[in-house]
């Protein structure tokens, strides 16, 4: 071993050391050799032995415009030189220009209130779904149907949203008032019924439990238009049109969680535009700034805003976050989303989603995989034990896909610590900058990782 990398493994042993000794990491049980990434460009990183993999989750789902993007650090340093901090209980340009535009991608008058995280987002909205009934003339209603398998985060309030009972276990009792129904899951639907040959029972337990519930005393729905982190269940096209239409016939608010299949990643600028809908409410966060900074919205229908406006005690919305619309956040946003728009980046993304799944037909025809599901450019391959049967894959399975993966330089998830006996689906979240020659080696990766199971 040379003198140079001698020192390299001092190095790199030095900060696992540190690593063990005073980091907690996210999500995961115990591990003490993480790896180190130490620089990322485009759709790959580097870790700190000069091993490069191909980002195939974006991060956390949010790297959506890719690593490196010298023009977003420039957005960000020039507005900390002018102004790093100012609170939203005032105003600042970076944060006015960013409203005007989030409502413009939303095609609709909006007003927006900004926050850090997806979590923080969704907690905001339902304070707001709340509040909005009360002064409504409507104090009774409180309660929230979510839906089984989807994630909407991890504060107390957004946890109890959540429909995976892994996550919430040992933090319970979360916030009280949620509900959840079955999801839209066509592969494995939960009516025992065939797509094409039934009334869409998935949309219309939704009636059926506001009714059973009493309608004056549900303030909200709230759903993902595709459920992401809990599988990648993609709902039939009539379904959230046929929720939307139940939602107005009992005064129920819609909010819409935008936290993942937001910003491009539908191939629409949010993905409930995929479905022709309108919101009441809608959540975002990760691609508003593609992960370059933390920062999240709760945008609120202008009427329904409108309510918090009148005069009178205690009717304004009495919700504070310290960085929340950070003006060098908002100003690297607005970049980010000036950069989409630019290089048509919306369109791309829809393309490279199309590519992806035509280039990951053959696992089709897999013993392992029952179900290939994708919305825009995020795929979800559903593993199992038997195609006939259905029996989900053992975790050992999905365990040595992604191994096998990381061993040729690609980076895959899954969906992890959500239902028991059902994290056996492998999930796929690219960068927009992906390319075609990117997607060529995705494609092989995954045929010889999964040709280790045969």
């Amino acid at each position: 071993m040379s003198q140079e990398q001698q020192t390299h493994t001092l190095e790199k042993e030095s900060l696992l050391e540190k690593d063990r000794a005073h980091m907690w990491h996210h999500m995961s049980p115990y591990n003490p050799n993480p790896m180190i990434v130490t620089e990322a460009s485009g759709s790959w990183v580097t870790d700190i032995d000069g091993n490069k993999y191909l980002d195939g989750m974006s991060g956390l789902w949010c790297v959506n415009i890719g690593y490196g993007r010298q023009e977003l650090a420039e957005a960000a340093y020039e507005q900390l030189k002018t102004m790093a901090y100012f609170p939203l209980t005032q105003s600042h340009v970076p944060a006015i220009k960013l409203s005007e535009k989030v409502s413009e991608w939303l095609g609709e008058e909006y007003r927006v209130f900004f926050s850090n995280s997806g979590s923080e987002a969704n907690e905001v909205a339902f304070k707001i779904a709340r509040q909005y009934h009360h002064q409504n003339g409507e104090p009774g209603r409180y309660k929230f149907i979510s839906r089984h398998r989807a994630y909407h985060g991890n504060t107390m309030g957004a946890l109890a949203a959540t429909g995976q009972s892994i996550r919430k276990q040992k933090y319970e009792p979360l916030a009280p008032g949620f509900l959840h129904v079955s999801p839209p899951y066509c592969y494995r639907c939960p009516f025992g019924k065939s797509y094409g040959s039934c009334s869409l029972e998935c949309a219309q337990v939704f009636d059926e439990v506001i009714n059973w519930e009493g309608a004056n005393s549900v303030a909200a729905v709230i759903m993902e238009p595709t459920i992401t982190g809990g599988g990648v269940i993609v709902p039939p096209p009539e379904y959230m049109p046929k929720v939307r239409e139940i939602c107005d016939k009992y005064g129920v608010l819609l909010i819409v969680d935008e936290v993942i299949c937001g910003f491009g990643r539908s191939g629409q600028k949010f993905g409930h535009q995929n479905f022709g809908i309108k919101p009441d409410i809608v959540t975002m966060a990760k691609g508003i700034t593609s992960a370059y900074l933390p920062l999240s919205a709760t945008a609120v229908r202008a009427d329904i805003a409108g309510k918090f406006n009148e005069q009178g005690v205690n009717l304004h919305f009495r919700h504070v976050n310290t960085f929340g619309g950070n003006p060098a956040a908002c100003a690297l946003a607005l970049k980010n989303l000036e950069l989409m728009e630019e290089e048509q980046m919306i369109e791309r993304a829809g393309r490279l989603g199309e590519e992806l799944r035509e280039k990951l037909s053959f696992l089709e025809e897999h013993p392992h995989v029952g179900d290939i599901r994708s919305f825009g450019f995020l795929m979800g391959i559903e593993m199992v034990e038997n195609r006939e049967t259905k029996e989900p894959a053992a975790p050992d399975k999905l365990t040595k896909v992604i191994g096998a993966c990381k061993q040729r330089g690609l980076i895959i998830g899954r969906n992890g610590d959500t239902i028991p006996g059902f994290n056996n689906v492998l999930t796929l979240s690219p960068p927009f900058s992906t390319t075609s020659e990117d997607i060529d080696f995705i494609a092989r990766v995954l045929r010889e990782a999964f040709a280790e199971l045969a």
